[in-house]
C-alpha cells in the first residue's frame, strides 16, 4: 500500500465542514435497552439476578465514564433522574460498558412488573438519562407453585396424546393475566379455543429428569366474562420416544414416561383481587384425533376422532376422566428465557409433480427444517401421508436413502412422515404440532384419489427464533449464496439446542456447535440460546467429570470414541460469549464443570501427560489428520482457556497455565518437524490447527503458514480437510499473507468446495464434501463446515472483536482486498451498537468505509498500517 487518506467525520471530504457541525450538535442518547438481553421482557426468573444492557446513538464524541441502574416498583418512582429507585439502585459503576447486574441481597418478587432505567456520565461531564423500560418476573421456584403435574391414566406406550381441559369463571373486569406452563415434552395450550402463543414445540428440550423449563404467556386478551376453558394437548418429543425407531437410546431414557404438564393461570382483576387456576386432579382428560406423535417419525391425526368444542366454553366434559396428579419429572422448574421455537417463514412450492391421482411430489426450492400445512378436500376416511426428504430420485420421487439410515421403522411409523385421515367435511387443514422434519421435497400419498395443486401444501420454516444481527454481501454471487446457505443450515439446526441435522439425528453434537459458534454469533443474537444449552452441560456431566458427545443425552454418547475435541465445547462456547458480549456469566456457570472435567482428563493421562483418544478432523476430504495429535492440541486449548477463565473470575489459574505450557512443549517435541516446518502428517488441518491455537514457536510461524499455502497450491487451490480444517485453514492463510489464496479456496466451484455444493443446487451445506453415490449417511443440511461465513465477516469485511476489550468495545477492522472481488459490505449489530465495514474498488484504489458505534473505538489494520479510529463514519483510500 502506498498511502491512505482519512476522513474522521460523518461522511466524505466534500461535506467535512457541514457534517463536523452537524455531528457536534447531536445529542447522545441511550438506546437498545435490554433486560436479560430482551426488550421489555416478561417471564424473567425471579431468582436469577437480571442483567441490564444498553448502547448509544447520537453524538459520536460521547464516551461513558461511569453509570448506574435504578429499579423501581412504578414508572413514576424514576421521574427524578438522580434519586434512587425504590427497589434497587446500583452504585456508580466506573465503566465504559453499558452493563449492570442486579446485586441486591433480597431477590426480586415473583410475578411482578418492575421499571428500570440507566444514568450515564460522560468523560466530559455530560449526563445521559435513558427512558424508563420495564421487565416482569415469572414464577418463583417449584416450591412457590400451587399447581400439580398432571397427565391421564394411560401407560407411556399408549400412542394417543393426552388431552386436558379445565373450566373456570371470570367474574370481574380483568387487568392482567399470565399463564405459566411447562410440559414434558411438549404442550399445545389454548384458552377458549385460541392459542396462548405462536411458539411451537414448547417448552425447550432438556435432561427431563434434571430440569424442566416453563414459559410465561400474556393471555389477558383471551379471557372472556363468564365461563372460560384452559386446555392442553401433550406431545412426546424426546421425553417419551417410542422404541426402537432411533439409534440414540431415547426409548431407554431414564426419564421416559407418559407426557405430562403443569400450569398456573394468574388473573389480576381491576379491583386488585386475584384468582389462580392451577393444574390438579380436577382437570378432565380424554384422547381424540392425535393418534400418535414421534419426534423422528411424525404426527398421526385422524380428523374423524375430533371432539367438536372440547377446548371451548359450553362443552360437557362429564364423561371425561379426572386427570392424574403425579410427581414432578425433575427437581428444577426454571423460567425459559431462551428464544422460543417458531415458524418464521411460510414457503410456497416451486413445483408440483403428480404420479396419477394418489401420489404428488412437492418441491419447495430450498432445504429447511419444519413441517407442512396441508389443505385438502376428499372422502371421509381417506388417509394421506406426507413424507419429507432432501433429495429426488431420477424419476422424480423422494429419495430417503441419505437420511433414513439410522431409522428403524415400526408399523405406522415411517421416517419423517405425517399422516392425516380426512373427516370428509369440505376443505380440511392439518399442521403437525409435535414434530419437525428436514426437507426440500415432500411426497404426498393418499389411499384414495385426491386432487392437489400448489395451494395444497405450504412449508413452515420452524426453528428457534434467534434475532438476526449480521448481514454480508459481496460482488461474487457465489459467495453470497454460500453465506445464505450457511445461515439456512444454522437455523435449520436450532431447536432449543444446536443440532447436527434436522432429520436423521436431531442431536446436540458438541463439536458441531463449537465449530459453528463464530458464524452463529456474527449472524444471530445467540447469548440466551447458548446459555440455555450450557445449563444442559451442567445437567449432562457425570460424577466422574465426563460428558457425552450429544447434549442432552439419555445416557448415549459417553464413549471414548467421541473424546476431548468434541468436549471442548464447554470451554469454547463460554469463551465466545464473553468475547462477543463482554459478559462473564457463562464462564462463571461453567467454571466448576470445566474444572471437574479437567480432573477427569488428568486421571486418564498417558505417560506423556496427555490424552489422545476421540474424534479429530471429522469428515476430511481425503487426508486424515492423526487424532492423537488433534486431541492433544485441544487438551492444550482447554488448559489455555481455563487459565483465562481463572483470570477473569478472580481465581488462581497458575496450575492450568503450567499444564498448557507443558502440553505446548510436548506437542512441539512430539509432532513438530522443524526442518520441514510441519506438524503431525503435514495435513492442511494439522498445520492450520497448530497456527490457530498458538502452538507454533514464533520463529517458525511463517514457515508453517508457507507449508499450508504450498499444500493448498498443490491441490490446485482446493481444500483437503474436514471439520477442524474448515475452521482454521482460511483464517490462517489470511493471517499469514495468503488472503488471495484463501479466497481462491473459498470461491472454488468444483468438488471439494462450498461452491461445489451450491452449483449442485443445494441451498444448505452438506455433511461431506463429496456425497456418496448410494446416498447413504450424508445429510445435506449440516452447518459444521460453515465457518467460511464467519471468515467473510472477519477477513473479507474485516469486522473483529478485540479480546482485550470484549463485546466489541474496541473493533479491529482488518479487511482484505482480495483479488477477484470488487466490493464487500457487512454489518454486525453488536451489544455495543451497529458496526459497518464496506470496501469498493475505485479505479486503481480501494475506498474503505467503516462505521464505529458511539462509545466505542476501533483500529483499522490494512497491511502494515494500523490507524486508530473513534466513533463515527470513517473513509479511507488505499
Amino acid at each position: 500500500m502506498t498511502g491512505y487518506r482519512i476522513n474522521t467525520v460523518c461522511a466524505g471530504a466534500a461535506l467535512t465542514v457541514f457534517l463536523l457541525s452537524g455531528c457536534a450538535q447531536r445529542r447522545a442518547e441511550i438506546a437498545d435497552m435490554r433486560c436479560e438481553y430482551m426488550s421489555s421482557p416478561i417471564g424473567i426468573g425471579a431468582n436469577t439476578p437480571p442483567r441490564f444492557t444498553w448502547n448509544y446513538t447520537g453524538d459520536d464524541d460521547f464516551v461513558q465514564q461511569r453509570c448506574r441502574v435504578r429499579v423501581a416498583s412504578t414508572k413514576a418512582a424514576l421521574a427524578d433522574s438522580l434519586a434512587d429507585g425504590d427497589v434497587w439502585s446500583s452504585p456508580e459503576i466506573v465503566s465504559v460498558n453499558g452493563f449492570a447486574q442486579y446485586d441486591a441481597p433480597q431477590p426480586l418478587e415473583p410475578r411482578t412488573r418492575y421499571y428500570w432505567n440507566a444514568v450515564a456520565w460522560g468523560d466530559d461531564g455530560r449526563i445521559v438519562v435513558s427512558p424508563v423500560d420495564s421487565f416482569e418476573t415469572a414464577q418463583a421456584d417449584l416450591s412457590g407453585w400451587t399447581a400439580r403435574w398432571i397427565t391421564d391414566g394411560h401407560d407411556k406406550r399408549f400412542a394417543a396424546a393426552p388431552m386436558l381441559r379445565k373450566s373456570f369463571d371470570v367474574t370481574r373486569e380483568v387487568r392482567d393475566a399470565r399463564l405459566y406452563m411447562s410440559a414434558a415434552a411438549y404442550g399445545k395450550m389454548r384458552l377458549n379455543g385460541k392459542p396462548v402463543t405462536p411458539n411451537r414445540l414448547e417448552p425447550g428440550y432438556t435432561h427431563y429428569d434434571k430440569r424442566n423449563l416453563y414459559g410465561t404467556y400474556d393471555v389477558t386478551g383471551l379471557l372472556v366474562p363468564g365461563e372460560n376453558v384452559l386446555s392442553a394437548v401433550l406431545g412426546n418429543g424426546f421425553y417419551n420416544e417410542d422404541a426402537p425407531v432411533a439409534t440414540w437410546d431415547f426409548e431407554n431414557a431414564r426419564w421416559r414416561d407418559r407426557a405430562r404438564m403443569i400450569g398456573e393461570l394468574h388473573i389480576v382483576y381491576a379491583d386488585g383481587s386475584q384468582q389462580v387456576v392451577a393444574s390438579d386432579g380436577t382437570w378432565k382428560t380424554a384422547t381424540g384425533p392425535y393418534v400418535q406423535n414421534n419426534i423422528y417419525s411424525g404426527d398421526t391425526y385422524d380428523a374423524r376422532l375430533e371432539i367438536p368444542g372440547w377446548d371451548e366454553p359450553g362443552f360437557d366434559d362429564a364423561a371425561w376422566s379426572a386427570a392424574v396428579e403425579i410427581e414432578a419429572p425433575s427437581p428444577l422448574l426454571v423460567a425459559q428465557t431462551a428464544p422460543a421455537i417458531r415458524a418464521t417463514r411460510e414457503i410456497r412450492p416451486v413445483a408440483v409433480k403428480s404420479f396419477g391421482d394418489t401420489v404428488y411430489v412437492f418441491d419447495f426450492g430450498e432445504n429447511m427444517a419444519g413441517v407442512c400445512r396441508l389443505s385438502v378436500q376428499g372422502e371421509k376416511g381417506t388417509k394421506i401421508t406426507m413424507q419429507h426428504g432432501e433429495l429426488q430420485k431420477a424419476n422424480g420421487r423422494v429419495e430417503m436413502g441419505n437420511i433414513d439410515i439410522y431409522y428403524k421403522p415400526l408399523p405406522g411409523l415411517a421416517f419423517q412422515t405425517d399422516t392425516y385421515t380426512l373427516k370428509g367435511e369440505g376443505v380440511e387443514t392439518f399442521t403437525p404440532d409435535f414434530t419437525y422434519h428436514g426437507f426440500q421435497y415432500v411426497e404426498v400419498k393418499s389411499d384414495r384419489p385426491v386432487k392437489l395443486n400448489e395451494e395444497s401444501l405450504t412449508a413452515l420454516f420452524v426453528h428457534t427464533a434467534v434475532e438476526p444481527v449480521g448481514t454480508f454481501s459481496c460482488s461474487n454471487e457465489l459467495m453470497n449464496k454460500i453465506w445464505k446457505a450457511t445461515n439456512q443450515s444454522y437455523l435449520s439446526n436450532l431447536h432449543s439446542i444446536p443440532t447436527d441435522c434436522p432429520q436423521r439425528e436431531k442431536n446436540g453434537w458438541t463439536a458441531d456447535a463449537h465449530i459453528s459458534i463464530d458464524l452463529a454469533l456474527l449472524n444471530f443474537d445467540g447469548i440466551r440460546f447458548y446459555e440455555k444449552w450450557l445449563d444442559d452441560f451442567v445437567d449432562n456431566q457425570r460424577e466422574d467429570g465426563s460428558i457425552s458427545g450429544i447434549i442432552p443425552s439419555s445416557g448415549w454418547g459417553y464413549a471414548d470414541w467421541i473424546g476431548p475435541v468434541w468436549d471442548a465445547a464447554m470451554f469454547i462456547i463460554p469463551n465466545a460469549l464473553y468475547d462477543y458480549y463482554g459478559d462473564k456469566r457463562a464462564i462463571e456457570k461453567m467454571y466448576p464443570v470445566c474444572e471437574k472435567y479437567l480432573g477427569y482428563l488428568q486421571a486418564r493421562e498417558d505417560q506423556d501427560g496427555t490424552v489422545t483418544y476421540g474424534i479429530g478432523d471429522w469428515v476430511p476430504y481425503k487426508t486424515q489428520t492423526p487424532t492423537d495429535y488433534t486431541t492433544t492440541c485441544f487438551y492444550y486449548l482447554d488448559q489455555a482457556l481455563m487459565t483465562r477463565f481463572a483470570e477473569l473470575t478472580g481465581r488462581d489459574g497458575a496450575a492450568y497455565a503450567k499444564k498448557a505450557e507443558n502440553l505446548k512443549e510436548l506437542i512441539n517435541k512430539k509432532y513438530f518437524n522443524a526442518d520441514s516446518a510441519t506438524y503431525a502428517n503435514g495435513s492442511q488441518a494439522a498445520l492450520a490447527t497448530a497456527l490457530a491455537l498458538g502452538l507454533v514457536p514464533q520463529q517458525y510461524e511463517q514457515r508453517v503458514a508457507d507449508r499450508l499455502a504450498q499444500s493448498v497450491e498443490a491441490s490446485n487451490g482446493h481444500l483437503d480437510f474436514g471439520m477442524l480444517g474448515s475452521k482454521f485453514a482460511l483464517r490462517m492463510l489470511t493471517k499469514y499473507g495468503y488472503a488471495d489464496l484463501a479466497y481462491r479456496m473459498a470461491a472454488q466451484e468444483d468438488c471439494p468446495s462450498w461452491g461445489g455444493w451450491i452449483n449442485r443446487g443445494f441451498t444448505t451445506l452438506a455433511e461431506t464434501w463429496q456425497l456418496s453415490e448410494e446416498f447413504r449417511d450424508a445429510s445435506i443440511n449440516h452447518v459444521f463446515l460453515g465457518d467460511v461465513s464467519a471468515w467473510m465477516y472477519n477477513d473479507l469485511a474485516g469486522i473483529n472483536f478485540d479480546p482485550q476489550q470484549p463485546g466489541f468495545r474496541h473493533i479491529l477492522f482488518r479487511p482484505h482486498f482480495v483479488e477477484g472481488l470488487d466490493w464487500v459490505k457487512a454489518e454486525y449489530r453488536s451489544v455495543n451498537g451497529p458496526i459497518r465495514s464496506e470496501w469498493k474498488r475505485d479505479g486503481g484504489k480501494v475506498r474503505l468505509t467503516v462505521d464505529v458505534p458511539v462509545n466505542t473505538t476501533g483500529t483499522v489494520i490494512v497491511g502494515d498500517k494500523e490507524i486508530p479510529v473513534s466513533a463515527g463514519v470513517h473513509e479511507f483510500k488505499f
